[in-house]
């Protein structure tokens, strides 16, 4: 998956909109619920790579980590909750939208 791919994934998904929440940065992009303005997705450039945020249920964020290594503690997020995916050709693009999909889930309230 590319980022116009993941970003149109996420519109699929109802009551959802995209924003760009950094004044000065133009390419990072959140994907929030229109009905709470929560997040549950980042998109982000990170040293040339496409890193995307997603929240998780601490205890299935370790065994992603342990699982996959294109799946890192989130950068700049609370550990804890979210995981960063290291976004390339080698990852599996339905485990990118099953983790989208549950943290659409979790951030819905």
């Amino acid at each position: 998956m590319n980022k116009e791919e993941i970003i149109k994934y996420s519109l699929n998904l109802p009551n959802t909109y995209e924003d760009y929440p950094f004044p000065d940065d133009n390419t990072s992009v959140t994907m929030k619920h229109i009905k709470n303005n929560k997040w549950f997705a980042l998109l982000m450039e990170v040293k040339g790579e496409l890193y995307l945020n997603v929240k998780t249920d601490p205890d299935y964020s370790e065994l992603l980590r342990s699982s996959y290594d294109y799946i890192i503690p989130a950068y700049h997020m609370n550990k804890e909750h979210w995981n960063t995916i290291i976004i390339s050709d080698k990852v599996d693009n339905s485990l990118v939208e099953e983790l989208i999909e549950q943290s659409y889930e979790l951030t819905k309230r």
